[in-house]
């Protein structure tokens, strides 16, 4: 008694090196496929116009941006999960992660006051040992 064996083609390899390559692109999102048009363009002309039509062709250029998906997740971190001590630790922490961050900003912005205060410091000085030396 002899079986038959059939092979069947994983979904990651199905549909060769164009269906690869376009998911890929899509995992990057939008801008990874107008990187690629800019470079077909740039490279072979007749690439990027190829591109640009398939983009428009497949409604890619016309899809969900970017800012829609993340202000959905915005929704979905502030959104209530039932369970009123993990509601309450989340806040607490989101508060507190802000908090840092204010803080942390705050540090940097003291920071390079600091850095432009002596710079401009040092170019007073030199100017005024510039105009000694002048004298």
């Amino acid at each position: 008694m002899t079986s038959m064996s059939t092979n069947v083609p994983s979904t990651q390899n199905a549909g060769g090196w164009f269906k690869r390559a376009e998911r890929w692109l899509d995992d990057k999102g939008k801008g990874a496929w107008i990187a690629g048009m800019v470079l077909g363009f740039i490279f072979c002309w007749p690439v990027g116009l190829a591109l640009l039509f398939y983009m428009i062709w497949s409604k890619r250029m016309f899809s969900k941006s970017c800012n829609t998906t993340r202000m959905s997740a915005t929704m979905t971190t502030m959104r209530s999960t039932g369970n009123a001590a993990f509601d309450a630790y989340k806040s607490d922490t989101l508060r507190r992660l802000e908090e840092e961050q204010h803080n942390f900003e705050a540090f940097l912005e003291r920071l390079r006051e600091a850095k432009d205060k002596s710079e401009f410091d040092e170019f007073m000085d030199e100017r005024a040992k510039a105009a000694q030396s002048e004298d």
